[in-house]
């Protein structure tokens, strides 16, 4: 695991700790941000994880939404 990893693995804990409203779409969204620069200089390996990271933290938001509302899927 990289050091980036461990800071990720960190933040995602924080966020389930202190869940606040929409905090895991603003922390996708600040990975979001900061992989741009890292794309105009090519360390693509570290803004491919920013963009992955930023997509499960949306997914996680989606997820916790899912079930506060308590929707299931059909059978």
């Amino acid at each position: 695991m990289k050091i980036q990893d461990i800071l990720f693995v960190i933040l995602f804990a924080i966020l389930l700790l202190k869940h606040k409203e929409n905090s895991f779409v603003l922390s996708g969204l600040i990975c979001l941000l900061l992989a741009i620069p890292f794309f105009y200089f090519w360390v693509f390996f570290t803004a491919e994880r920013l963009v992955c990271y930023a997509a499960l933290l949306v997914l996680a938001e989606v997820i916790y939404i899912l079930i506060q509302f308590g929707i299931r899927p059909r059978k």
